[in-house]
């Protein structure tokens, strides 16, 4: 069987098994399309080629053996750079950062690893999360598949190029505002953001923001990752004891729509206005209705002063070797986080979880899921953020908000979200996605009307690059 790199990872996965691939024939396609494609897109900024083939080999015994093999036997899969592998590190994006090996793995990785992925190595990430892009001294600059001048998102922003590229079936990703749904929007792929919880890192990272998951070309793998992913922690803050999916039939849902940037002054691109448009019109030729009602977002200021309180203190417990080398903007952030003093810290969360509590009371009442594009703009030019940063560090963020002004919100109501690739701009080439939003532990029912799109509008055929 010839390997097609841009084969879903659920499909790689049942060939192993059924021995019409080896797990070291796959590893190969894919070390040989990073070979090829990597030193002009710059998706990974680790590699372990070694490991990877001595792992493949021990794969493929295990295949030849017989007997039970987990559900992602063989299948190639990166990391974030913002999240430990034992025995690798950690740059978290930072000049500034230790390059010390680490110890243990992230329990995140150690259940892919429990699944049977292979660990294909690490990709590029913003400096410590912080932005959606990835433009940084340490690992250079990340470019876009379907257009090399642009930029892919971030700041899983290798895990995107790596899975558009077809150098990886599919990455581990993580989200604090945007960071898995964003680089799925740029690169045409499908990114889920769990509830919050409901998927355990070794600590509760940004005050409860961020997540870990995967970008995916295919609902299908996304599902069955989740299913690997969204286990009881006991060790764990904020760990349900049980899978919160009931797989009850997504029929007559109502459905709510936010198409104007909750933030004044930011335009929505067109593109991203027909993507949904399309998706409403789907929705509503499958028996969902449009709900004439507005979701209840909260005020600007108050969701910009939450969202910040948390935001700042990101990279709080970060081993830095060098201080220094942190990029502007991130000292700016470092710097306002020591101002303030741990009680009006405390007290800053505390209003973060009554606004929280607010949305998601009113989300629940009327809706069942909600329709956004997942960003404002199409994917901005390499250098966009770069506008008056030198006189203000701080516009690196606020000349990215474009990027993230839909998908931030529901960081900070721990809400389930997913990106999909519904359409693609004829002006440009570019994807566009959409986003699809639902009540808390309703994984379930984003991922049926997620499948349901899927077959009335397939992705799977578009190619960034061959």
């Amino acid at each position: 069987m010839t390997i097609n790199p841009f084969t879903p990872a659920v499909e790689l996965a049942a060939a192993i098994r059924s021995k019409e691939i080896s797990p070291v024939e796959v590893a190969d396609c894919y070390l040989g399309r990073m070979n090829g494609l990597d030193p002009r897109l710059n998706a990974f900024c680790f590699r372990a080629d070694d490991e990877v083939r001595a792992a493949a080999a021990e794969a493929e015994e295990a295949v030849m053996r017989g007997g039970e093999l987990p559900p992602f036997h063989g299948v190639p899969l990166p990391i974030k750079d913002l999240v430990d592998v034992a025995g690798w590190p950690t740059t978290h994006g930072s000049a500034g950062a230790s390059r010390v090996p680490k110890v243990e793995s992230d329990p995140v990785v150690r259940r892919f690893v429990e699944a049977g992925f292979l660990l294909l190595g690490k990709t590029v990430a913003a400096e410590f999360g912080t932005v959606p892009f990835t433009e940084n001294e340490t690992l250079g600059i990340a470019r876009n598949p379907w257009d090399p001048e642009r930029t892919p998102g971030g700041s899983s922003s290798g895990a995107g190029v790596a899975v558009a590229a077809g150098m990886a079936p599919l990455a581990h990703a993580a989200d604090g505002g945007g960071s898995i749904r964003i680089p799925a929007s740029c690169n045409g792929l499908v990114g889920l953001k769990p509830t919050r919880g409901l998927v355990t890192n070794g600590i509760v990272e940004t005050g409860g923001l961020a997540t870990s998951g995967v970008v995916t070309r295919t609902v299908a793998d996304t599902a069955a990752v989740l299913d690997v992913l969204a286990r009881h922690d006991p060790a764990a803050w904020w760990s349900p004891p049980t899978s919160a999916r009931t797989s009850v039939a997504a029929k007559g849902l109502r459905i709510g729509v936010i198409d104007k940037a909750p933030i004044d002054g930011i335009a929505v691109d067109p593109a991203c206005r027909v993507a949904v448009e399309t998706t409403l019109r789907t929705l509503e030729s499958l028996g969902h209705h449009v709900v004439e009602k507005p979701v209840p977002l909260p005020p600007f200021d108050e969701l910009i002063s939450a969202f910040t309180m948390l935001w700042n203190v990101g990279a709080a417990g970060i081993e830095l070797a060098d201080p220094d080398r942190v990029e502007p903007h991130n000292r700016l952030i470092r710097a306002a986080a020591r101002t303030v003093d741990s009680w009006t810290y405390v007290e800053g969360l505390q209003r973060t979880q009554r606004l929280s509590r607010r949305v998601v009371e009113g989300f629940v009442a009327d809706f069942d899921l909600v329709v956004t594009p997942t960003m404002a703009c199409l994917p901005p030019p390499i250098g966009f953020w770069r506008d008056g940063v030198d006189e203000n560090p701080a516009l690196a963020i606020a000349n990215s908000y474009p990027m993230a002004v839909f998908t931030a919100l529901f960081n900070v109501t721990g809400q389930p979200a997913i990106s999909l690739p519904i359409h693609h701009d004829p002006a440009t080439g570019l994807p566009v996605g959409v986003q699809l939003v639902a009540a808390p532990w309703r994984e379930d029912l984003l991922l049926q009307v997620s499948r349901e799109l899927e077959r009335a509008h397939p992705w799977l055929s578009r190619r960034a690059v061959a």
